[in-house]
């Protein structure tokens, strides 16, 4: 189906976010890619855009939603039941917008401000699997257009809609840090480098300890009939996502229910050795032995954990076993940080198992290699071939 890039950013951006792949960033604890890229990917094949300019747009969208979200406090935002990659994400993706549109700069404030009376996205899908947590960013992305074409068109927005006495950082947030929209702003260290790709089906708290779990099953050469119980260490930042309340991540019902479950991401990655789409769907939910492990692992909170939060996420795992025995692994930097990056090879292979239904693997690989000389090509024709 094809659509306008209004709407097209918004069918985008929700099927990126459904399969909890996205990127995502620590400190803001947001996931910049859906917002940013359906918006700046749409639009720029509307008006025909060469694959350096929709690049350029990209990163600019990155760094303001990524300094929109710094600056809101992850923590506050989601006490007070806001979901920052919607909030943030449609400043982004008026950006993305404004620099594709070729907007000056009193015109890309007046879209900044007018995203402002756009921004929203609430933490309530976590209430029985709903599916608009996908619809947050879709949203986003299309209304970062819609800002950006008004703005065009004279349209006229606040100029304080983030830091004003009615702005995004008194509505959305008790803990604001306007600094953080300004501080250490270069072209040296943008904010596009410090984003963190999913290797695991879920959400980016699950990551560490998926890792943590993966290395002790590894090390210790486990196995499900092993387990007598399990520990994980959930940051408090991300407690009421993944771990609470009990009774819903410890018995999920639904694929929506199971990404978001600390015990269930660590039950399938004992059980089944990795983490990827195959793991968060109904066949693997029915399955007696991971709900077994699910159901016989508790999350717990740890200071030294939440003590360099959120500059870093980083998660343990403790495993107790029949024999008596109890094995722990911490994990300062789950796979897919900065710090510790995935890999071209198995972000193309990720890329190849995600297009599966559409592609064959050859067609595919040769997709991957187009869309990686992006900067390079004179349109983006390349990004069609699956359409």
């Amino acid at each position: 189906m094809r659509s306008t890039a209004t709407w097209a950013a918004l069918a985008n951006g929700a099927s990126a976010h459904a399969t909890e792949m996205d990127d995502v960033t620590t400190e803001s604890s947001l996931h910049p890619g859906v917002a940013v890229i359906p918006a700046a990917l749409a639009l720029a094949q509307e008006r025909g855009a060469s694959g350096r300019a929709f690049l350029e747009a990209v990163v600019c969208g990155y760094e303001v939603t990524i300094r929109v979200g710094n600056a809101l406090g992850a923590a506050s935002a989601y006490a007070r039941g806001f979901h920052p990659t919607g909030v943030a994400g449609v400043f982004g993706a008026a950006a993305a917008a404004s620099k594709l549109l070729g907007l000056d700069a009193d015109a890309a404030a007046n879209a900044i401000g007018i995203a402002g009376t756009m921004a929203s996205g609430s933490l309530e899908y976590l209430s029985g699997g709903a599916w608009t947590k996908r619809l947050n960013p879709g949203w986003a992305a299309h209304g970062g257009i819609v800002a950006a074409s008004l703005a065009a068109a004279g349209f006229t927005g606040p100029r304080t809609a983030i830091e004003g006495e009615h702005g995004l950082l008194r509505g959305y947030t008790d803990a604001p840090l306007p600094e953080r929209l300004t501080e250490g702003l270069s072209l040296d260290d943008l904010q596009v480098m410090r984003v963190s790709i999913k290797p695991y089906g879920c959400c980016r708290y699950c990551h560490g300890i998926i890792d943590a779990v993966l290395a002790l099953r590894a090390e210790h050469g486990l196995r499900p009939g092993d387990v007598a119980g399990m520990r994980v260490g959930v940051l408090s930042g991300g407690w009421s996502l993944i771990a609470d309340p009990p009774e819903r991540v410890r018995d999920p019902r639904n694929v929506v229910d199971a990404q978001f479950s600390a015990p269930y991401a660590a039950a399938v990655a004992l059980a089944r050795g990795r983490a990827g789409l195959a793991e968060f769907s109904d066949e693997t939910l029915r399955d007696p032995v991971v709900r077994g492990l699910t159901s016989r692992a508790e999350c717990y909170r740890d200071a030294a954990l939440d003590a360099v939060y959120p500059r870093q996420w980083p998660a343990a795992a403790e495993i107790r076993l029949r024999d008596g025995r109890v094995v722990s692994k911490r994990i300062e930097h789950a796979l897919g940080e900065p710090e510790n990056p995935v890999p071209r090879d198995a972000l193309v292979a990720r890329f190849v198992e995600m297009v599966a239904d559409r592609a064959s693997s050859s067609a595919a690989h040769d997709l991957a290699r187009g869309i990686l000389a992006l900067e390079a090509a004179p349109d983006l024709s390349v990004v069609e071939a699956l359409g």
